[in-house]
């Protein structure tokens, strides 16, 4: 250890600290506020070493809103340390055991395997319900509302449903939510909030499925338009990174809004469509976050056949 790290060390509990156990951004700062380098000075000195950084990024890096990754950001570490008179390989040690961390953390997305399982389990749910494929309804328009937690999981979503009857006696629809992976669908709760009331519910542990009939206590005649709205509770699943929505045939208007917790405002946003479970994603459009609202929306005027959702990146 060089001498002029164990003097830094010394006169400061809280670098020696950070050193111990991070996060990597905490320890930069402190080791840059116990040198009494202003960060112009600290690129300054990058240059020296000749690696270039900007003041921005290094005050991102101080702050924990990015992370050094590419080659040339893991140089500029390596001469932070020898800068900031720190031990070797300190910094670059803290970089590997936040990305651990944060890999643990990591939101995970729906397989292709999970997908088509869900599918399957849906089929089988319905038919215990006694429900065709498309109830009898047709959509004429949906909008639906996400809501994300402060620990970036899902809590859950509302619908406000205008359908259109097809046929002759209908009187209930099946909704159906699929849960994060790790959710448990057993805590699941289903709300009727207008319009109808709740029916027979069904929950499927392995795939996070649920579904639930809605009554409408009136039968239908084959072209009566109905509107209703309802949601489903959730939050028993981890940090999620996408909310999607599978259709079974072409539909009407369709306007999905994704809202965020206070505090947890993701990086990015982007839609996405794909064909089918075992299509590839195309469709990428970035989609402007409404900071003030903590909400992102996208509008389908016409729905296809198929899966839309949104994703985002929380770093």
């Amino acid at each position: 250890m060089p001498y002029g790290a164990q003097q830094a060390q010394a006169g400061s509990p809280e670098l020696e600290a950070a050193l111990r156990a991070g996060p990597f951004h905490v320890a930069l700062r402190a080791a840059i506020t116990a040198r009494g380098l202003p960060l112009h000075r600290v690129r300054h000195h990058l240059t020296r070493h000749g690696v270039s950084v900007g003041v921005t990024s290094l005050s991102y890096w101080q702050q924990g809103a990015r992370r050094p990754q590419r080659t040339e950001s893991l140089r500029a570490v390596r001469a932070l340390e020898e800068i900031l008179e720190l031990p070797e390989e300190s910094l670059i040690r803290l970089l590997a055991k936040d990305e651990e961390h944060a890999a643990r953390q990591r939101p995970r997305t729906r397989s292709y395997r999970s997908l088509v399982e869900a599918s399957g389990v849906l089929e089988r749910l319905l038919a215990e319900l006694g429900s065709p494929p498309d109830g009898g309804l047709h959509t004429v328009g949906r909008h639906e509302r996400v809501r994300i937690g402060v620990g970036r999981e899902l809590l859950g979503h509302d619908s406000q449903h205008i359908v259109r009857a097809h046929r002759d006696g209908v009187d209930r629809y099946v909704a159906v939510h699929h849960g994060d992976p790790g959710c448990s669908p057993e805590h699941v709760s289903v709300r009727a909030l207008e319009n109808c009331r709740t029916g027979r519910v069904r929950r499927h542990r392995e795939t996070g499925v649920v579904v639930a009939e809605l009554l409408f206590d009136a039968r239908l005649r084959a072209g009566d338009t109905f509107l209703f709205r309802y949601g489903f509770e959730d939050g028993t699943a981890g940090p999620t990174s996408e909310y999607l929505r599978a259709f079974g045939a072409a539909g009407g208007q369709y306007a999905l809004q994704v809202r965020f917790a206070d505090g947890e405002l993701p990086a990015r946003c982007h839609r996405f469509t794909q064909h089918s479970a075992a299509a590839p994603r195309g469709g990428g459009q970035d989609l402007a976050l409404s900071g003030p609202h903590r909400s992102v929306h996208l509008v389908e005027p016409q729905v296809r056949a198929g899966i839309l959702g949104i994703g985002w990146d929380w770093d």
